[in-house]
């Protein structure tokens, strides 16, 4: 059996802090923990081909999320645009727990999972064969159902008590009664592994430019979530 990755336990410590001191940033967090729960279990369960690349991808993951809510912490001008405005967020009354969690989940996958996705693919891409890359794409899809095995327990300690949830999903992929949020972070999911793969065949110096262009992207979708929505939006 793996051992849970350090992250999930400062994972709690802080959502129990967090919970004591009525602070929304919870809701993202508590949902981020489950989520790693069950993807150490399926780790363990042997539901991957590369169980250790998928152990570091998850611990890799979770380390920009803390290095934003440090920075953040500190006021540090180094905080990415898309953490400020989700931290930010959660310190108003106004807005909706449901609001709360989405802009953490876009923040965390179309921001910082694009970064950690390509650090962990970058040392030994060029050297995998064409199956050895479909394997890691294969493991990297496979989060996808855990992710839906996720949101049932996610729909009942967040989404179904917040009533507007349905019109907000709505605003955000269009009207489609039957469109839930698994799917929409599926949608992002494989969007994220393009830009990925785009990071890696770019070259140094147009990496700068890629990174603002994803931020403003991810920044474009917590303004629909927070129905802030300009011409552009």
């Amino acid at each position: 059996m793996i051992d849970p990755i350090p992250a999930n336990e400062r994972m709690q410590n802080q959502i129990e802090e967090w919970q004591s001191a009525a602070d929304r940033r919870a809701a993202f967090l508590s949902c981020y923990h489950l989520m790693t729960q069950n993807m150490l279990r399926a780790i363990d369960n042997g539901e991957f081909n590369d169980p250790e690349w998928v152990y570091s991808l998850l611990q890799h993951f979770a380390e920009y999320y803390f290095t934003a809510l440090e920075q953040y912490e500190e006021d540090s001008p180094d905080t990415p645009a898309i953490w400020r405005r989700a931290f930010d967020a959660a310190q108003k009354p106004d807005t909706l727990l449901l609001q709360n969690l989405l802009l953490g989940v876009n923040a965390h996958i179309n921001y910082d999972l694009i970064f950690s996705l390509a650090d962990m693919l970058e040392p030994d891409w060029s050297q995998l064969s064409p199956d050895e890359r479909d394997g890691r794409y294969d493991d990297y899809a496979h989060v996808n159902q855990i992710i839906n095995r996720t949101i049932d327990a996610v729909q009942e300690t967040i989404i179904e008590p917040d009533f507007p949830t349905m019109d907000l999903i709505d605003r955000l992929s269009g009207p489609a009664d039957e469109w839930v949020v698994s799917h929409l972070i599926t949608q992002w999911r494989d969007e994220v592994w393009q830009r990925a793969m785009q990071l890696l065949d770019s070259m140094e110096d147009e990496r700068q430019e890629l990174r603002q262009q994803y931020e403003q992207h991810a920044l474009k979708r917590a303004n629909r979530i927070l129905l802030v929505l300009s011409d552009d939006a």
